[in-house]
This record gives C-alpha cells, structure tokens and sequence, in this order.
C-alpha cells in the first residue's frame, strides 16, 4: 500500500475518527485507526463497540491496501510532522513507513483482519436536520446526562421523532432538559436513548453549519449520523421505557418571573466565590414584586444581592443548587428568561 495526503488532510481526518478511540480497553486493536485504500477513497475508521466513526480523506492511491495503525503514536506523529505532503507505504506485513519531508518513520502495523468494521446499517427510517440544530440540541440538553449513573437510562438521551416534530429529552436525577424541533419534513415515529458520549463526540466534529445537513437514520440497536465526508454509528442504550417527563413538569404555578439571564448568571457567579470545592451549598432566591433577593451564608462568608424581575403570581422563597442554576443559564441564548414554580418544595 502507497498513499499520500496533506498534512492537513491527515490531520483533520485522524482528529475526526480518534474521538472512537476508547482510552482503556483489553483488546490492543481498539487502540488502532484503520487506513483502508482497497478503493478509489482512503478511510479512516475508528471503533470502540460502542461509537463507530469512519470519514474519507482527499488523497492519491498510489498503490491499494489496508492496514491499522495504533491511535495514539500515528495521531501524535502526524500531528508533529511538516507542513507538507504526507506519503504513508508498506512494503512489508509489520511496518509502516511515513515520511514528509526529511521526516522519517518506521511504526510497527496490526493485521486489518483483527479490526471490528462498523455494522452495517439500512439506511430506511431517517431523518433530517441542519448540523447547526444538531450541535445546538446536543448543547443545551446534554449537561443533564449522567455518565457515571448506573441506571443506563439517565446516561443517554431521548430522541423521539413524531411526524415533523423531533423532542430530545435529558435527565439525571435532578434535573430534566428538553428541547423540541420543528423538522423540516413529515417523518415517520420513531423513539430511541442515544448514549450521552456518543452525542458529545458527534457534537465535537460537527462543523455547526446552518445549510449543512445531518441524516439520523434508525434501527432497532443503532443509530446512523450520515455529514460531510463523516458516518459515526453508536449503539443505543436498550430501553422498554423511558420516563414519562410530561408527568414530571407541572403547568400549575403560582409564581412566574422573568430576569435578565446575564445578571441573573453573573450574581450567582459571584456567590460561588463564597462555596468551598466540594461544599453543596444552596442560594436562596427571595420574589417579591419588583425583585428578586439572591443570599447565601456559608463558613467563609454571606452575600446579598437584588435583582429587578417582572413577577407574576405569589411571592416566594425557594432554595437552590447553585451549579445546577448555572448550568441551565449557560446554555439559554436569550437575553430575558422565564422562570415558573409551584411551591418552595417543588421542581
């Protein structure tokens, strides 16, 4: 086998596909990027079981074959090499020689017959949405997802698809975020829990465009993300039942304020300073009329703070995680929010 590519191509194709390179695993060939030019195309695929990653790369085939490389060494010399044409040949079964320039390397190869090809998936039941919403719907629903639960179900998120509607749902155990899409099209029904990893990686090589386009097809135990010269398959986290969260979120309140989201975030900001690492203590959030009182007393110290709301409703003292405030407010674009509560022991 004989290719050669830019240095820049090279680069952007291994940063793609080792976002599927699990950092610790038991079989030596996950730890490898397949470099597949047995056709017109060179490919560069990566897979830990769970995430499946495979994207083309310009290039000239000089002379076809296939051969796996381990991630971590083949990134890091291709990372460091000069800015120039890159040509990757192997002349015999155990090594691989890359040059650029006057750079030289010999790296030891591991047999393609070991490596774990990403399934094969019938691209039948699809949608489609720009990369933009894509990133978007993954950025302000993802902070929910705990990746340490061992209840599989609040490690992954909802992607439930009715007609032209798309709904991502997301929970721990305190907190749920939702984001609803009006898609472009009139799909079928479908329901799926997507790992929470898998959508933080896809979120990291989406190029976030708003003309660009990304293809979601569905089957029973995968889920395809078809974009620019990118496929990424993950396996879904098996579900018979997800939380019923239209249950969770009551439209009975008694208290209704809107805030300015910035003065809101920045106040709780400077409250933190007050909350030793590790500490879990709450603020204290006082509504009445035209705003609203931010205190919080720990060992180091205490804080007092107004802020102007518009109020709606019963005056109310609430108490919250400060993290958990902050989190939400982050990933909220307007300038103004509204917030609604039902009572001081209540979501």
């Amino acid at each position: 086998m004989k290719i050669i590519c830019s240095k820049s191509n090279l680069v952007k194709g291994v940063g793609i596909v080792s976002k599927a390179v699990p950092s610790k695993t038991t079989m030596p060939i996950l730890e490898c990027i397949l470099i597949d030019a047995t056709t017109d195309v060179i490919k560069l695929t990566a897979n830990d079981m769970e995430l499946g990653i495979e994207t083309t790369i310009d290039g000239i085939i000089d002379s076809r074959g296939i051969i796996a490389l381990n991630a971590k060494i083949f990134s890091e010399i291709v990372r460091k090499l000069p800015d120039n044409d890159v040509t990757i040949e192997v002349k015999d079964e155990s090594t691989a020689n890359i040059t650029c320039e006057n750079a030289k390397f010999n790296i030891l190869i591991k047999s393609a017959e070991d490596f774990s090809y990403l399934p094969v998936i019938e691209k039948k039941d699809k949608i489609t949405i720009s990369q933009f919403s894509l990133k978007e719907i993954i950025r302000q629903t993802s902070f929910a997802i705990n990746d340490a639960e061992k209840n599989k179900l609040l490690t992954g998120e909802l992607f439930e698809v009715n007609g032209s509607k798309l709904k991502v749902v997301a929970l721990d155990k305190f907190r749920i975020a939702i984001r609803n899409i009006e898609l472009k099209e009139n799909y079928g029904n479908y329901k799926v829990l997507v790992p929470g990893k898998s959508l933080n990686e896809i979120s990291k090589i989406l190029n976030g465009g708003v003309d660009d386009d990304v293809n979601i097809y569905f089957t029973s135990n995968h889920i395809l993300f078809e974009f620019d010269d990118t496929i990424v398959v993950s396996r879904l986290i098996e579900s018979t039942n997800f939380f019923d969260t239209d249950k969770m979120i009551s439209n009975d309140y008694k208290t209704r304020i809107t805030i300015n989201k910035k003065e809101m975030a920045d106040c709780i900001d400077r409250a933190t300073l007050l909350i030793k690492e590790g500490d879990k203590k709450p603020v204290f959030l006082s509504m009445k009329d035209t705003e609203m009182e931010l205190t919080i007393n720990t060992f180091i110290g205490s804080m007092d703070e107004s802020i102007p709301i518009t109020k709606d409703g019963d005056d109310l003292l609430i108490s919250f995680n400060p993290k958990f405030l902050i989190d939400i407010l982050k990933v909220l674009d307007q300038e103004e929010v509204s917030m609604f509560f039902t009572n001081p022991k209540a979501p």
